[in-house]
């Protein structure tokens, strides 16, 4: 359909479905966590998740607000600080074996995840001008922008959060208009180093991977052995739920050990929904996440401006791999990566950002727009050049 004969409506409302699917994400993931500390009868971190909740959503309300001609003109200065924080973390001492966090008191921040969305935003500001991204020697700069963090974050070591930046990163570049053979080729490439990627990461990253196809039932593995131990966890403390949940079926096993899971309120946190709501529990979180992208992609696909779009898409891949990664690695289907859960997994520093990129597709939502039909799929067709 021509441009001319679309309808558009000044947009300015909050997208009230949005939020009414984020809210439930959230509470669902707040009942897991408190299910964490009724079994592991230590701390009280729900009551903690609910004051970064409010927190996360008052971050939602500034990124709405932020205009985005201030998120254009301040792309490059944010990714030149969030590479900045990523080196920076190299200087404090390591936590739990990894250098992932700078001290603030008595909280920890995780530059990482500042460090997502300012390339998203950064990348969105990079492809909106340009068309040497068409070229198969013009993905060269949109590739750099990607691997320099995604280095220093793998190199922490954090792996969860590495593997992130390419899934956006081919996403952004489809919706602004690459050519998907070059992509193929890329990816043909990508697999062919694969033999030095693995050269190249630690041994506790290579183990993570390789207990993915060492998996077996009956006896949990040794505990000093956390890879193959975690993921037999998860997966029994989703078996002991039952069909319904352990809080409609009544069941629960007497060995405390059967229900030990490191992590449990964060990275596993649907093994806790599960446990507890059963099937139709962990179902239902991936029902709400599948609605929550989809609407993503509906704010995205109707965006008239092409930064928006592009901020939009990246958001939904960000959050989307996310989920798959999490909850892949919690039944087997891909390695223990120790990636949080959006929305569910307690912490500040994710929740905060993830409130603030939802925040962003609200804002994307908010501006002038047209209308939902088939064309606005084609996001490549509607490129706003910079003056």
């Amino acid at each position: 359909m021509e441009a001319a004969t679309r309808q558009a409506h000044p947009g300015g409302r909050w997208p009230i479905s949005l939020v009414v699917l984020a809210a439930a994400i959230a509470i669902l993931g707040w009942l897991g966590i408190e299910r964490g500390d009724e079994l592991s009868q230590a701390g009280s971190f729900h009551g903690r998740q609910g004051v970064w909740l409010v927190l996360a959503g008052c971050a939602m309300c500034v990124g709405s607000r932020t205009p985005l001609d201030w998120l254009r003109r301040g792309a490059w200065p944010a990714f030149g600080v969030g590479i900045m924080l990523l080196v920076l973390v190299y200087f404090f001492p390591a936590r739990w074996g990894s250098r992932r966090w700078i001290p603030l008191g008595v909280l920890y921040f995780q530059p990482s995840e500042l460090a997502k969305i300012a390339f998203i935003v950064t990348l969105a500001r990079y492809l909106e001008s340009r068309e040497s991204h068409r070229r198969l020697g013009g993905l060269v700069v949109p590739f750099g922008i990607t691997l320099l963090p995604l280095g220093l974050i793998l190199k922490e070591p954090d792996l969860g959060t590495s593997l992130l930046f390419l899934p956006v990163l081919f996403a952004m570049l489809v919706a602004a208009g690459a050519r998907l053979w070059h992509l193929g080729l890329v990816a043909v490439l990508g697999v062919s180093i694969m033999p030095l990627f693995w050269q190249a990461i630690s041994a506790e990253q290579r183990s993570r991977i390789t207990a993915v196809f060492q998996q077996r039932d009956g006896r949990a593995p040794t505990v000093g052995k956390a890879d193959g131990f975690h993921l037999h966890q998860s997966k029994q403390v989703l078996a002991l739920g039952g069909a319904w949940g352990s809080q409609v079926e009544g069941t629960r096993v007497e060995d405390p050990a059967a229900y030990y899971l490191p992590a449990c309120r964060t990275d596993f946190v649907i093994c806790m929904v599960g446990e507890r709501l059963g099937l139709p529990g962990t179902l239902g979180v991936l029902t709400l996440y599948s609605l929550l992208f989809l609407r993503g992609l509906w704010i995205a696909a109707g965006a008239r401006d092409g930064f928006a779009r592009l901020v939009a898409v990246g958001v939904v891949a960000l959050l989307a791999a996310q989920t798959i990664i999490n909850t892949g690695m919690t039944v087997g289907l891909l390695p223990v990566t120790g990636i949080t859960l959006p929305l569910m997994s307690y912490g500040g520093s994710s929740l905060l950002f993830t409130g603030f990129a939802l925040g962003l597709l609200v804002n994307v939502s908010r501006q002038p727009r047209d209308m939902f039909d088939m064309e606005p799929f084609r996001f490549a067709t509607a490129r706003v050049q910079l003056p």
